[in-house]
């Protein structure tokens, strides 16, 4: 059995932390291979290595003083490295830094070694064979991730390697160029190289115990979700719940390799499996609820718009001459709402208003603003009689005012409009109907 293991800064931050991850990897022989983060907080005042070397690196390329914060940043791994008993020394790594910030080798250079530099104590740590993610993880010159190459040369690199370290967020161009994943791209980094050895199972280490049924800023410890598909858990991930890097599902996805979410200080939970698909029956109905303020809508009335070929289509290419997407679009015989995001619409909105009234004539155009998008999500909707109504009964209940439903013929989520001074109640009436009176 083959299984990756990525562990992220909050795993990392300090030596206390790594001899968790150590004892985490060496319980399980099938934990053959490590994609380590930069080290990240130690407690709430701390600063994450990533972002210190941000600041060393603007510094210096713009010729102000830097030795301070480069200083703080080797006496953090030095920490770690006395912490662990270990015989390492990084002094010509830092020497070969700080050479490459004073010539200016980009952001990304500098933000890439953390995981670098972290990756080097792991394997050393470990025992375990260091492999700089430069060499393997490819990207072109204008900074996309090449998939095809990194997945052929990845695969052939580690086919002979029972045991390897491979830094996580970062590649490089084929000319040598650092670039990076987006932030929490070590995610990523772990699911691609999942996919390249044909891994048994991806296991993300981080601070949580898995996906949250709902957001424990709203709601007090909220359950956790045993099994989720890879679909809820896109559309959670879109609607604000975030514990994995959304990118790090395609490779892993295409493979059908399954992904765990797991906790590095409580190891002996199992966290949640993300899969393709499950007949595991989900313990409620719903697997999760999410959601985001700071939408608006625009509602267009005009009679008999049904019967107009192609009014749809002229009323989005207003929105997409001036670079707004829509989120969602109900629709009825006389009228069409479109909801956006009110901080991108608001610049433009009396010309997309215009654009509309040009595009198609309706009869009546309103904005309404302040509103929230909540999504509930869950593959045991589609077996359950009443979901729906359960969902409005508790929203009624709780006085809130619903502002929009839109449901897709998959039957996997109902979107549900609110306003933003509504949107938490909202949350709390739900989870409160499905999950903590479970009837």
């Amino acid at each position: 059995m083959k299984k990756v293991v990525k562990f992220g800064g909050s795993s990392l931050a300090s030596a206390r932390q790594f001899k968790k991850v150590g004892d985490i990897i060496r319980s399980e022989k099938s934990r053959r291979y490590v994609v380590p983060s930069a080290p990240g907080k130690r407690n709430d005042k701390d600063e994450k290595v990533t972002d210190m070397l941000y600041q060393c690196y603007d510094a210096a390329a713009e010729g102000k003083s830097y030795k301070k914060i480069l200083e703080k940043i080797k006496s953090r791994y030095m920490e770690i490295i006395d912490g662990l008993d270990l015989n390492l020394n990084l002094d010509h790594e830092f020497a070969t830094i700080e050479e490459n910030f004073l010539k200016k080798a980009g952001r990304d250079y500098a933000a890439s070694r953390g995981e670098y530099l972290n990756g080097i104590v792991m394997a050393n740590y470990l025992g375990y064979e260091f492999i700089d993610a430069a060499e393997v993880i490819f990207f072109d010159e204008d900074g996309s991730f090449e998939a095809d190459i990194t997945n052929r040369e990845l695969g052939e690199r580690l086919e002979h390697v029972e045991r390897a370290v491979i830094p996580g967020f970062y590649g490089a161009t084929h000319s040598g160029s650092i670039r990076t994943f987006s932030r929490g791209g070590s995610d990523v980094t772990g699911s691609i190289v999942a996919k390249a050895i044909h891994a048994d199972m991806y296991e993300n280490w981080t601070d949580v115990s898995g996906f949250l049924v709902a957001d424990p800023r709203i709601i007090d410890n909220p359950e956790v979700i045993e099994t989720i598909t890879y679909r809820e858990l896109r559309e959670l991930a879109y609607m604000g719940a975030s514990v994995l890097h959304e990118d790090a599902i395609f490779p892993v996805r295409k493979e059908g390799i399954p992904i765990n979410i797991r906790n590095t200080n409580r190891p002996e939970e199992k966290g949640t499996l993300i899969v393709e698909s499950t007949c595991r029956k989900p313990r409620y109905t719903i697997t999760g609820v999410a959601g985001k303020k700071g939408f608006c809508s625009i509602n267009i009335e005009k009679a008999m718009m049904n019967a107009e070929v192609g009014f749809g289509r002229k009323v989005l290419e207003v929105f997409e001459k001036y670079g707004i997407s829509f989120e969602h679009m109900p629709s009825g015989i006389d009228t069409m709402t479109v909801f956006v995001h009110q901080s991108e619409f608001e610049e433009y909105e009396q010309s997309v208003i215009a654009g509309i009234h040009r595009a198609v004539e309706p009869d009546f155009v309103e904005l309404e603003s302040d509103l929230a998008l909540v999504a509930v999500v869950g593959r045991g909707m589609k077996a359950t009689r009443g979901t729906a109504g359960r969902i409005f009964s508790a929203l009624a209940h709780a006085r809130v005012n619903v502002k929009m439903i839109d449901q897709g013929s998959s039957e996997l989520n109902i979107i549900i409009g609110v306003k933003n001074a509504d949107f938490e109640a909202a949350i709390k009436a739900i989870y409160d109907i499905f999950i903590s009176t479970e009837i």
